[in-house]
């Protein structure tokens, strides 16, 4: 059997690593590249014309539907499987005939039948050629967005040894440090249950929460000043009571320039 030429997209480098470990035990797969971000994403699939691309779906920068418009506007057309944190209730969005996907986190079973899945599309000629449309890549995003009424108008984050309820909008970010989610509002600080910043991502406003850095997720409303840093790179200090200087990632810089029109 001829190995699956295999991409993996992912910015948290921990999940990137898991799923290419367990690509690796499934066998017959060859990883011919890995990328923490869309736009790099475009580029190593352009060069390497990989047959099968694994893509997250949040992403600071393009997210994984970002990159499919794109991939398919350029005429790449590898075969895809998006992988999510979008819980059960919003997945049944993602079945239409091009696409699969995978839960966060990735269990080697459900790994094994995406695989068998991509191997018969490849198998068959007719089904192989058949790019995924641009229709159909709306219809699963609509789907998504309409499903996904899994956000949280408050959020339980642990204190000592005591939980704290705390009004989403109070967040004024979260980062990942050591596999554990702090969370930080003005009055309070405490680590969250959620498994990785792509998760608590999903259950908050997109519009006010951003993905500046792959370790951070910030409230846009709570940002105190924005510090010129490097490479014409900034630092936000946020409104907590230490006035937190978070990093703002390459990809994300411009999206905040054009938005505060820096």
């Amino acid at each position: 059997m001829t190995a699956l030429r295999t991409m993996v997209v992912d910015d948290e480098e921990l999940a990137r690593e898991e799923l290419c470990f367990l690509l690796g035990q499934a066998g017959d797969v060859d990883i011919v590249g890995q990328s923490a971000d869309g736009v790099t994403a475009l580029r190593m699939a352009g060069e390497l014309k990989p047959d099968l691309l694994f893509l997250d779906v949040q992403m600071p920068g393009l997210t994984g539907f970002e990159v499919a418009r794109r991939l398919i506007q350029a005429d790449i057309l590898p075969q895809l499987v998006f992988v999510t944190a979008f819980d059960q209730y919003a997945v049944d969005a993602f079945s239409v005939n091009a696409v699969d996907y995978l839960l966060k986190p990735v269990d080697a079973p459900r790994l094994e039948q995406a695989l068998d899945r991509v191997r018969r599309r490849l198998a068959s000629e007719q089904v192989a050629k058949l790019p995924l449309n641009p229709a159909d890549l709306e219809r699963v995003i609509e789907a998504v967005q309409a499903r996904q009424g899994g956000r949280r108008d408050q959020l339980a984050i642990r204190v000592a040894e005591r939980f704290v309820l705390v009004q989403a909008e109070e967040v004024v970010f979260a980062s990942l440090a050591d596999e554990t989610i702090m969370v930080v509002t003005h009055s309070v600080s405490g680590t969250s249950n959620y498994r990785t910043l792509d998760e608590l991502q999903t259950r908050l406003d997109p519009a006010v929460f951003w993905r500046v850095h792959r370790s951070h997720l910030v409230n846009i409303t709570k940002i105190k000043e924005i510090v010129p840093w490097f490479s014409r790179n900034y630092l936000l200090k946020m409104k907590d009571p230490k006035a937190t200087e978070i990093p703002v990632s390459r990809a994300q810089t411009r999206r905040l320039r054009d938005y505060l029109q820096l």
